[in-house]
């Protein structure tokens, strides 16, 4: 195995370093052993990642009941449901850059021989992996856990229940007494928002993929095997340290192709789209949108989740979590059996040596009896967006859309509008210049589109935007439009009353504008100024490319 870290503790020229371990705590022994960063990103802005710094200390302690010596840091984690709605949003797509910018510099600085990674919201998790890839160092991730659910009347409530509550509110038909009431019950601990979001989306796609321990997904964050299984994960890094096997060996094409098909098995967030591409690139995977289709056409929907479907996280751990879906897709030949995962083993051999329930339960159909005979994370193409952009069809029952547009140039205008009720049945609402440019950081519209669903108007009207959607929004939402209105994608040339038409069946986003009046109007339009011109948000904006290559950024050199 390679151990980095004699770079900074061997040798008489080492000696100040090894005094300021010293200064830590640190013997000899302890120095003798290889380092393993433990990195969390824990923090009080979020229940998501509030028990962080709680968790990494089970993984320090596995890590030296392997015989290695653990290294604690954190990094930033951006509240997604806190940032939501407001200008703070723009900042959370750029933190998933940030994490993993920050976990690379601060392995690399301290020369560490393999890493822990311990995250919870939602670019928290992406920003881990894509770290562990890009420093291509043995690795385990391990997800922080989602939250119970509050229990209201008999029924299970998450954070998104709360948004729609306020469209509700806002419509005339939830008193304010009965907003406070499923406010105070929704969230009721730490962890995860509870549907199949953007964190347990990708949360499911770590042990897909093979990055993350089988079954360590779906345990609530409150969980005392969520314990177990942080402290699992920092044994398992030293194992694969002795092993030198490295995320270049698990992050293969196939295991892509394995996380694609759990992404569309359970229904999962159209941001898993966006950090998978995001992800290949870091370990120089060449994926694409043709690929996400390719395999969405031959994977069943099979996870019956919020925000689409009826149940939660917490539901799907009792009745064996991710390899409870693995092994029913595995068992049809629709994943890659044989590639290696963090366990050393492959996911074959992994659910092999797993004691899988079969209980009688309405969560997870059969592949012979999908809830949908293909996936739902579709990409569409079309007038309106010649580079591709997404759409969630889990619960949503249309598959072909045509109304007149209600244009925007801000997420706030469109949302003062939807509260207002100046929206109305057949309307495709608009919303530009909220791409990974224009916004910059891609925003995501839960607030908007919750509004709409507690309206009533969640399948009366659609939605078109350059920038994202939580994993929480449902309804016929389509994101990540590309090329984005800043740039001059043909976003920018709608105008009010257009027609647009959407269809998930022949994947088509069309804008029934002819060429020549399109021209026109390009003529006539020119960029609009920076939002910001100094600061992380004007770095970003100046590096970041187009959504549907996972709005990476690239070094200009």
């Amino acid at each position: 195995m390679e151990i980095s870290s004699r770079n900074v503790v061997s040798g008489t020229a080492r000696s100040p370093h090894r005094a300021m371990y010293k200064a830590m705590g640190l013997t000899d022994s302890d120095l003798d052993k290889p380092f393993v960063g433990v990195c969390h990103t824990g923090n009080e802005a979020t229940p998501c990642n509030i028990h962080l710094p709680q968790l990494a200390q089970k993984a320090k302690q596995g890590v030296i009941d392997g015989g290695a010596t653990p290294r604690e840091f954190s990094t930033i984690a951006v509240s997604d449901g806190i940032a939501m709605g407001h200008e703070g949003m723009k900042s959370s797509l750029v933190s998933r850059e940030v994490i993993a910018d920050s976990i690379e510099l601060m392995v690399r600085a301290h020369q560490y021989d393999a890493l822990v990674g311990i995250a919870g919201c939602d670019k928290s998790l992406p920003g881990t992996m894509m770290a562990m890839a890009r420093l291509n160092l043995p690795s385990v991730f391990v997800y922080g856990g989602t939250i119970m659910p509050g229990i209201l009347n008999g029924k299970e409530l998450t954070v998104v229940d709360v948004y729609e509550a306020v469209g509700a509110y806002d419509a005339g038909n939830l008193s304010l007494e009965g907003l406070k009431e499923i406010e105070n019950t929704a969230c009721p601990n730490a962890g995860s928002c509870g549907g199949m979001f953007t964190a347990n989306t990708m949360a499911s796609i770590s042990e897909a993929i093979g990055l993350a321990l089988p079954g360590s997904a779906s345990p609530p964050a409150e969980d005392d095997r969520r314990e177990k299984m942080v402290y699992d994960t920092g044994k398992a890094c030293v194992s694969l340290l002795e092993q030198n096997i490295k995320p270049n060996q698990i992050l293969t094409f196939e295991a892509f192709e394995n996380a694609i098909t759990m992404l569309n098995a359970v229904g999962g967030s159209t941001n898993g789209i966006l950090h998978l591409l995001a992800l290949s690139n870091e370990v120089g995977v060449k994926l694409t949108y043709d690929d996400f289709e390719r395999v969405r056409k031959k994977t069943p929907h099979l996870a019956d989740m919020k925000p689409g479907g009826n149940y939660v996280m917490n539901s799907l751990d009792k009745i064996g979590g991710i390899p409870f879906v693995l092994k029913k897709l595995l068992d049809k030949n629709l994943i890659h059996g044989n590639c290696i995962t963090v366990t050393g083993k492959t996911i074959k051999e992994n659910l092999e040596s797993m004691r899988i329930p079969e209980p009688q339960q309405q969560i997870v159909k059969s592949v012979e009896s999908p809830i949908h005979s293909v996936g739902t994370a579709v990409i569409l193409k079309g007038s309106l967006a010649p580079e591709g952009a997404v759409i969630k069809t889990a619960g949503v029952e249309m598959t072909k859309f045509t109304g007149k547009a209600r244009v925007f140039d801000r997420e706030e205008f469109a949302f003062d509008s939807v509260a207002k009720g100046e929206i109305d049945e057949g309307d495709v609402i608009v919303i530009r210049y909220e791409g990974p440019k224009g916004g910059p950081g891609m925003r995501e519209m839960l607030a908007t589109t919750a509004a709409l669903v507690g309206q009533g108007l969640g399948k009366k009207v659609a939605m078109v935007t350059d920038g994202r959607f939580s994993g929480g929004t449902r309804g016929f939402m389509v994101g990540h439009v590309a090329p984005e209105a800043y740039v001059g994608g043909p976003i920018a040339l709608v105008k009010n009353d257009d027609e647009i038409t959407i269809d998930t069946e022949t994947n088509i986003i069309d804008l029934h504008v002819s060429k020549e009046e399109l021209e026109k109007r390009r003529l006539e339009w020119s960029p609009p100024k920076p939002n910001y011109t100094s600061g992380a948000l004007a770095k970003y904006a100046s590096l970041v490319g187009s959504a549907a290559k996972g709005a990476i950024t690239t070094p200009i050199l």
